[in-house]
């Protein structure tokens, strides 16, 4: 019982699960605050675009 719970043969993969979930929380948290100005960007990118693309007249 004792190496039962000496044994921390798992525990690496536990921390790299923890830094993914971080990043990924991270991440998650940056396109929330970053979305709506990203999508502003695109729109205003494809308002000029259809402007230069439509024949005068």
């Amino acid at each position: 019982m004792k190496n039962f719970f000496k044994d921390e043969s798992g525990q690496g993969m536990v921390e790299y699960g923890l830094i993914i979930a971080l990043i990924a929380i991270a991440v998650i948290a940056a396109l929330k605050l970053l979305g709506p100005a990203v999508t502003s960007i695109f729109t205003n990118a494809t308002t000029e675009l259809n402007k230069a693309t439509t024949p005068a007249g």
